[in-house]
């Protein structure tokens, strides 16, 4: 069978794809590959067939990449599609699994920096002072950082993002206040807080795992003329317990030496920066038979 690909669609020529995704597409039909549109604005608007109407019928299976989508929506563009003969390779549990961080925390213990969370609906309440410190116990007491499941303000990192002390529970209230404030309608699940680990500054590496195997190991785009060469011993067996077939992970160097992962993502909404030959990505991801 053909590689294909669900792209979003570009809002002002809904014929085309969203420049932002253009020279991913050119490499998939480069690799002799299929393409198929999402109108991902349908889709905020609650639409989900109009998302879906320029997909061809029975177009069979095929991957993601665009947009991030809220679990809610990926499942409900896996079953709109599914009714019309097409089938996401990705499942939507396993999507939320590894797009949010309550699904694949657990797996990555002792890995990455200890989190604990709490669901929230946007503009929520973090919770009074009884709940927040109930909710941080199990963190030791110094910096923290706070995040919904799935992104966190870090360019507000004062204000909405960095606690010098998570048992500060008058402090850590404000913080998280300011953070569901400016995630506003984008709060996804709810609140995170983290303890805070110290990184070289040298930047991230992003790594692209495909069926439990990585596929790439390449910079991330907060870094992305950054060339480094994560240890991944231990963070293969992780990535194969989690189960996801498509997947990336965040790595950071911490001040000891030890290399942390800072992030999990599903590979079909995480970014790929302009610096990588979109080609060696595609080229890994299997063709279904």
């Amino acid at each position: 069978m053909t590689l294909t690909v669900l792209f979003c669609v570009d809002p002002l020529h809904p014929r085309r794809v969203d420049p932002h995704f253009s020279r991913e597409a050119a490499a998939v039909r480069d690799h002799y590959g299929e393409i198929a549109l999402l109108d991902h604005d349908a889709l905020q608007r609650g639409d989900v067939d109009d998302a879906v109407r320029a997909v061809p019928a029975g177009l069979g299976p095929v991957w993601y990449r665009g947009w991030m989508l809220t679990g809610d929506e990926y499942a409900a563009v896996f079953a709109a599609l599914k009714r019309r003969g097409t089938v996401l390779l990705t499942h939507p549990d396993d999507y939320r699994r590894a797009h949010e961080l309550p699904g694949w925390h657990d797996t990555f213990a002792g890995l990455t920096p200890p989190s604990v969370w709490r669901p929230l609906r946007p503009g929520q309440d973090p919770g009074d002072l009884s709940e927040l410190a109930e909710l941080v116990r199990p963190l030791r007491g110094g910096p923290g950082v706070v995040k919904d499941y799935v992104k966190s303000c870090k360019h507000e990192w004062e204000e909405a993002c960095f606690v010098p002390d998570v048992k500060n529970l008058g402090q850590l209230h404000d913080v998280a206040s300011k953070m569901v404030a400016l995630r506003d309608d984008h709060l996804a699940g709810g609140l995170v807080v983290r303890e805070f680990e110290e990184y070289d500054t040298e930047g991230e590496a992003r790594v692209w795992w495909v069926d439990g195997e990585p596929a790439l190991v390449g910079p991330h785009p907060d870094s992305p003329g950054v060339e480094l060469d994560p240890d991944l011993d231990a963070v293969a067996p992780a990535v194969r317990t989690l189960g996801c077939r498509f997947i990336t992970t965040d790595l950071a160097r911490r001040t000891d030496g030890v290399w942390r992962v800072v992030e999990v993502g599903d590979g079909q909404v995480s970014d790929l920066p302009a610096s990588v030959d979109a080609m060696d990505l595609y080229a890994h991801l299997p063709v279904p038979d």
